[in-house]
């Protein structure tokens, strides 16, 4: 089995490291050639986000599985003006596309789940639904779009922010979101895969929190003082940052639990904090 990653980031590298030993055959994409010789020995191709070229679209085309990580534009999507004809008519029986919960939109810190209406309020996200419906149409049920919360894992989490002094505690009343462990979302997409039929789901923790009660937690377990809680209306922000707390909403997990088999190994932020902070994170 062909696994071909288009957009070689975290998460997608994580989901190989962990699982990549399912696969007879590992290619993938990168933007840099800075990235490219960080990922060796794995058999990365260039793509600038424009043409590809024709060794590896070939790639594209043989793979059984496609994963794409890498995020839509704010024109026509790269990865599908570039890839859609050869996974399209490729031998891939999944395509797995991570997306966001951003899609939902805001609902005012209420329970939602994947028969909620998508209500994206900014152009990136607007764009997320937008790829993730001409990738449904063109590969129909082939296609299983993982929607992501927050993302957190080795190298990126609330300990390492902390340790290099660009944590902040901004407060927001009410305001909560999910998180995810990376690992998590590594089980999630070895799921999907394994389903015989493509779907939506939401990939999520158990427990949606305020951001601030998580730098807290973080700070308690490395024995410092949190930063100042800083009010949402005084805080610099920039325009992204700030668009990210216009959202505030609870997130059901339960079908990723029924459909992929989904266990949580990390099922809130202090499981997953608690075995970084044993790793090693933020020392």
């Amino acid at each position: 089995m062909n696994l071909f990653v288009i957009g070689f980031g975290y998460t997608a590298r994580r989901f190989v490291d962990l699982h990549g030993r399912a696969f007879a055959r590992v290619t993938g994409t990168v933007r840099s050639a800075d990235k490219r010789a960080q990922l060796a020995p794995l058999e990365i191709d260039l793509f600038d986000g424009t043409v590809a070229a024709a060794a590896t679209l070939a790639k594209a085309a043989e793979a059984d599985i496609v994963l794409i990580s890498a995020p839509p534009g704010s024109g026509d999507d790269p990865a599908l003006t570039a890839f859609g004809d050869a996974i399209t008519t490729g031998r891939a029986r999944r395509v797995v596309y991570l997306s966001t919960v951003g899609v939902y939109g805001d609902h005012q810190g209420d329970w939602i789940d994947e028969d909620t209406p998508l209500a994206p309020e900014h152009d990136r996200v607007q764009a997320r639904v937008r790829v993730e419906n001409e990738w449904r149409a063109r590969i129909g049920d082939r296609l299983a779009v993982l929607r992501l919360g927050g993302i957190y894992g080795p190298g990126r989490n609330a300990l390492v922010e902390l340790r290099a002094g660009r944590a902040r505690r901004i407060v927001k009343p009410g305001q909560v979101f999910n998180r995810i462990h990376v690992d998590d979302i590594a089980s999630a997409i070895s799921g999907a895969i394994d389903r015989e039929r493509g779907g939506f789901w939401n990939i999520v923790d158990d427990a949606p929190a305020p951001p601030q009660d998580v730098i807290a937690y973080a700070a308690r377990l490395m024995g410092i003082a949190p930063p100042p809680e800083v009010p949402f209306d005084s805080a610099e922000l920039s325009p992204m940052a700030r668009s990210f707390y216009a959202s505030n909403r609870r997130i059901r997990n339960a079908r990723a639990r029924q459909d992929l088999g989904l266990v949580l190994a990390y099922p809130t932020y202090r499981e997953g904090l608690d075995a970084l902070w044993a790793a090693g994170e933020g020392r």
